[in-house]
């Protein structure tokens, strides 16, 4: 009787292991699904991120260049570092081969 009962309990371990497993499964499923939904979302926010910092370089070049803002500074320095990468591309484009 006592090998009956071991065998019997070893049995309902095997039952509850594998549908653990397969909850598990389904879980790692739904988080791997999950991971990659909230990757696509980072990764669209990191490229709106981006676009926003353009565009505000932009304007800050702009008011900066209207004269009377703050930035002038600023936009006097990018107009700058903007000249002397036309300059070395000029440069490069006469250099003979």
């Amino acid at each position: 009787m006592a090998v009956k009962s071991i065998v019997t309990e070893l049995g309902q371990r095997q039952a509850r292991l594998i549908d653990d497993h397969r909850k598990l499964v389904a879980l790692c499923g739904k988080l791997a699904s999950e991971r990659d939904a909230l990757k696509e979302e980072k990764r669209l926010l990191e490229q709106k991120i981006r676009n926003l910092d353009h565009e505000l370089s932009k304007m800050q070049l702009t008011a900066g260049l209207a004269g009377g803002s703050a930035d002038k500074e600023k936009a006097r320095a990018r107009v700058n570092r903007l000249m002397r990468e036309v300059d070395k591309c000029i440069a490069l484009l006469n250099k003979p081969q």
